[in-house]
């Protein structure tokens, strides 16, 4: 059975791993596959290669990489390679650019030009969730891809304002697309699907560890334009991303914090040493108004942040979940059936996410029926289920389905 040129990528990153150094090595072979075929000796004769490295890549055959294609097959993954067209060029440029990509959703957003990545503390304040979330929402009204790092918090906030906006988001992943990890935010990944989608450098069932994060923020930084940091502590893996962009030649931004609360000392020392800082999305956008001016709508860009709405979807923060001393007690079967009873929506919501909820119950309902009852169109059904999904009143299930 024939070798397709994936499996040679495959091969090459598992053996070596996510991240590994490999600039030296497809220089001297020119691809995974001749790096194959070439052997083992001439492994050695190069020079740039230890014992340990010439025995990881002997541990492992490209043939033997179908566990991974299997998985992706059954969870709709794309698997994408630098010979792959969704594969972006900023990362051909990247030192030891990532082999093999995996992502879940639409992959083409890995292209979009004008793109701003938006990190912070997972354990951010009410100021730091309600800015990341507006300034994201801003930037996205104007034609910015949002990309962060998928995990609670700022980067939560930075995912949500841009599906708020009806606007592109990618999030990267410090562990594989099948590792069960944060499953509170389960939801929020698959509503980033729709809008862009979820993506790892690491095989599907690789487990996120202190090692995978500084990795994976190489990418969020690799992919943008620029990185925007809110709220974050010194030593936090929020300024590990921002040097990464300095290194890679980018522009860092940063939002002015608190200076008594250590949690924003990160990104006031950003500024301290030349960052730019932060007030609306014009700030971040008059950098590039000369080379991207016609892939971006300024109109929209001095738009004042207090103008823009919040959407508390998060209902316990940093600041908020300490108040709470009710011990958690156990439902009745009573009180379970009561839960799923269809509350009244506010007037916060809009009217599409009502029109969408009004058709909804405990019964998955495919998304084709929904468009039906709703005589709404597909991009206005999107949006209101993910405004649904954000705010916990709906929960997708298997195949497209809905209920509340």
């Amino acid at each position: 059975m024939s070798i397709c040129p994936t499996e040679y990528w495959l091969w090459l990153q598992c053996a070596l791993g996510a991240g590994a150094k490999t600039d030296e090595l497809l220089a001297y072979f020119g691809d995974p596959e001749k790096m194959y075929n070439a052997g083992s000796n001439e492994w050695r004769l190069s020079g740039l290669m230890t014992d340990k490295k010439i025995n990881a890549l002997k541990s492992i055959s490209p043939s033997e990489t179908g566990g991974i294609f299997r998985e992706c097959k059954a969870k709709g993954y794309s698997i994408i390679t630098p010979d792959n067209a969704n594969y972006p060029e900023r990362f051909k440029q990247l030192s030891d650019m990532p082999l093999v990509l995996y992502a879940m959703g639409d992959a083409s957003v890995l292209k979009d030009t004008v793109s701003i990545g938006v990190v912070g503390t997972r354990d951010a304040s009410n100021y730091g969730i309600e800015t990341a979330q507006k300034l994201s929402f801003s930037l996205a009204s104007c034609g910015v891809t949002i990309v962060s790092g998928g995990a609670l918090g700022i980067d939560s906030e930075a995912h949500a304002g841009a599906m708020l906006a009806k606007g592109r988001t990618a999030a990267f992943l410090g562990c594989g697309l099948s590792y069960d990890y944060l499953k509170e935010n389960a939801s929020l990944r698959r509503a980033i699907t729709r809008y862009g989608a979820v993506i790892s450098e690491y095989a599907p069932f690789t487990p996120a560890s202190r090692t995978t994060f500084p990795i994976r923020n190489r990418l969020i930084s690799g992919l943008t334009l620029g990185t925007l940091v809110i709220e974050a502590g010194v030593k936090s893996g929020s300024l590990i991303t921002a040097n990464f962009a300095l290194e890679q030649g980018k522009d860092v931004f940063a939002v002015p914090g608190d200076i008594v609360r250590s949690s924003f000392d990160g990104a006031n020392h950003l500024i301290k040493n030349g960052a730019k800082p932060v007030f609306s999305a014009m700030d971040i956008l008059s950098e590039y108004e000369y080379l991207y001016g016609d892939l971006i709508d300024f109109s929209k860009a001095n738009v004042s942040l207090s103008q823009i709405p919040y959407v508390e979807y998060r209902k316990k923060t940093r600041e908020t979940v300490a108040k709470e001393k009710t011990p958690i007690q156990k439902m009745t079967v009573e009180q379970e059936v009561e839960k799923i009873e269809k509350k009244e929506l506010s007037d916060s919501y809009s009217l599409e996410a009502k029109k969408v909820y009004s058709v909804l119950n405990e019964n998955p309902t495919h998304i084709d029926d929904i468009l039906r009852q709703t005589s709404l169109k597909m991009s206005d059904v999107l949006s209101a289920l993910t405004e649904l999904e954000l705010m916990g009143d709906v929960k997708q299930t298997e195949g497209k389905k809905y209920s509340i």
